[in-house]
């Protein structure tokens, strides 16, 4: 009988070989991916997924939008399916990005069917397993097989969807500078779990603490959701996440000595972010950051901002895997959950 997490932290430990193999593939098939991009001529760029693929659509679009020029948003799959007049620009041309680890969550083929059957504009895939129902439908199908995982809580599946949505717009937009520096991540990875791999467990095996926020602002964002999700899933954790600035809008209010909050800094806009932590402080909040540098898991990528943000997964990962088993629970198997959700 294996240990408790034994596939969920072989999985989060492998990102940066898993990185490597997503980019290569997708190296290979560059050409055809961009003259995709180049013929569609679209009006608007929508993502969608369910779960932790739906804050992945979030962080994409806000990512996406700048290199692309269009309006771009992400949303449920179900909110594309069941209400797809509050999602598509009405006669607009519009280019969908599906995005699952299965291939089989129901909401997503649903979403994909209602658009093309609606013949809105054209369908993109982006899933783990090449013979899955969504991998098939698209005008174009990206497969990232080595991202399969066993255990139930998406760890390397999420991060290497997330870079190749990173990749696949920086090839739409003629970025090869973003594209060459993403070569550089596996291996920024592998320093940083080299380096902090015991510093989770340091902070979250304590028993003062009862709750967790992540915040994240900009293509943040949409990670720190992923991050707070993987502390709900894994640990069974009050967590939850919020923009830097929106945190004082209300939510400071449950800041206590037993709260954690986790801090995905970014450059452009420390000082305000910094601030709010630093105000949170004061309350009484215990403070871990993440940041490029002055932080206490300094990324030290040396590349843009842009495509650094896959760096902060790994070691927030395992913040919500060392407290599941400081909470003497199994992350490969949380509660009530299963790998994939079918209606």
């Amino acid at each position: 009988m294996s240990t408790p997490g034994h596939h969920t932290r072989r999985e989060i430990f492998s990102q940066p070989e898993v990185w490597a193999a997503t980019l290569a593939r997708l190296q290979k098939q560059s050409a055809a991916l961009r003259a995709f991009y180049a013929e569609g001529r679209y009006d608007a760029l929508i993502f969608t997924g369910c779960g932790s693929t739906y804050y992945l659509a979030l962080a994409a679009a806000t990512a996406s939008r700048p290199l692309l020029g269009l309006p771009t948003i992400g949303v449920p799959g179900s909110e594309a399916w069941l209400y797809p007049e509050g999602v598509y620009p009405p006669k607009r041309r519009t280019l969908l990005v599906a995005v699952s680890r299965s291939g089989e969550t129901t909401e997503t083929i649903r979403a994909g069917e209602a658009f093309l059957a609606a013949g809105r504009g054209d369908f993109v895939t982006l899933s783990c397993y090449p013979d899955s129902t969504l991998a098939q439908m698209g005008a174009l199908n990206v497969h990232l097989p080595e991202a399969q995982e066993q255990s139930v809580a998406q760890t390397r599946a999420f991060s290497a969807l997330y870079l190749a949505t990173v990749a696949l717009v920086a090839l739409w937009a003629g970025q090869e500078e973003l594209l060459a520096q993403m070569e550089r991540l596996p291996q920024a990875a592998a320093r940083l779990l080299e380096r902090y791999a015991e510093l989770p467990a340091q902070w979250v095996h304590r028993e003062t603490l009862d709750r967790f926020y992540f915040l994240g602002s900009g293509p943040r964002y949409g990670l720190a959701c992923e991050l707070s999700l993987k502390m709900k899933e894994m640990s069974l954790s009050h967590s939850e996440p919020f923009h830097f600035l929106e945190f004082r809008h209300g939510p400071m209010s449950m800041v206590t000595p037993s709260t954690l909050i986790v801090g995905l800094l970014s450059e452009a806009n420390r000082a305000a972010e910094q601030a709010v932590l630093e105000e949170m402080r004061a309350r009484g909040a215990q403070v871990l950051t993440l940041a490029e540098t002055n932080a206490d898991v300094p990324l030290q990528s040396g590349v843009t901002e842009l495509v650094r943000n896959a760096l902060y997964l790994p070691i927030g990962q395992l913040i919500a895997f060392e407290r599941a088993l400081y909470n003497s629970l199994d992350p490969d198997h949380p509660h009530n959950l299963n790998a994939v959700v079918t209606l």
